[in-house]
């Protein structure tokens, strides 16, 4: 007789998991980029993707964690605009061409930031951003040091509200490439007038 325990078997994933899994956030992205929050439903996203709900349930336990995705994946591509890896006119262009053509995803993004939970979930790249800030900063080429925290919340704020509010209702005339133009550059010139951007 053998002493040995043995553990009772795992459940198992199936091998295209993670695919459906990203397959049904983006396909929420969609359904909220198109009809809105509120639109959003486990039944829906079933019948957006032509599965039946309990393969939804399997991926997500309720409209709520499915929402929670949504958001997540949403603050990912709003963070990659501050990614340093790629040339910095490319990041202020994805980011306002983003946040025009993605209003409801930033309505949503937007009740995150000032629901007053946690910076890190709205944005979970905050810290490095305030810290980046900092050390371009600290040349001391500014006269008066940037408090790195406000400054960042300034551009986080500008950056995502500001080609809304532009288009919605100063501009509403202007196309998406004229109104990514017009923010590039002025953004550039204040963060040239910040010592921030070197030429």
């Amino acid at each position: 007789m053998s002493s040995r325990v043995t553990e009772p078997p795992r459940p198992r994933r199936n091998r295209g998991y993670a695919g459906t899994h990203q397959k049904m956030i983006e396909t929420a992205v969609t359904l909220v980029s198109q009809k809105g929050v509120d639109s959003l439903s486990i039944a829906g996203l079933a019948r957006a993707m032509g599965v039946n709900r309990t393969t939804v349930y399997y991926h997500f336990d309720s409209r709520e964690a499915l929402l929670e995705e949504v958001k997540r994946w949403s603050s990912e591509q709003l963070a990659r605009a501050f990614s340093l890896a790629a040339p910095q006119q490319e990041r202020i262009d994805y980011l306002t061409r983003f946040v025009l053509e993605n209003p409801e995803l930033i309505k949503l993004w937007i009740e995150g930031l000032v629901s007053g939970r946690d910076i890190h979930q709205s944005y979970p790249l905050w810290d490095e951003l305030v810290e980046g800030i900092r050390q371009l900063s600290g040349d001391g080429a500014s006269a008066q040091p940037i408090d790195a925290e406000v400054f960042c919340i300034n551009l986080l704020v500008g950056a995502i509200i500001g080609p809304r509010v532009f288009r919605n209702s100063i501009r509403p005339d202007q196309g998406v490439a004229t109104i990514v133009e017009r923010f590039r550059l002025e953004w550039q010139r204040q963060l040239r007038l910040e010592a921030l951007l070197k030429d």
